[in-house]
């Protein structure tokens, strides 16, 4: 049975993966996240990816430092349909 993976909630889409690994809170900042990155330690759907600015959309699972995260969209709140 596969493990289930965490999510990370975005409000709008897309989002660069490098401001995407700094909200997931497992990378200090920016600057950390984009050296990861440039590196090849993070997968976008299960291809190494090296570009700091590539967009991610809602349903695209991205595996960096042993964690495997899916992106997912919040659903809008009642404040924001006013």
């Amino acid at each position: 049975m596969p493990e289930p993976m965490d999510k990370v909630a975005i409000n709008t889409e897309p989002i660069d993966l490098s401001k995407l690994l700094k909200l997931d809170n497992v990378v200090s900042g920016g600057g950390e996240a984009k050296i990861l990155i440039a590196e090849g330690g993070v997968k976008l759907n299960g291809e190494v990816e090296t570009r700091k600015r590539k967009k991610v959309f809602a349903g695209d699972v991205i595996e960096y430092l042993d964690r495997t995260i899916q992106v997912v969209l919040k659903p809008p709140s009642d404040k924001d349909l006013t």
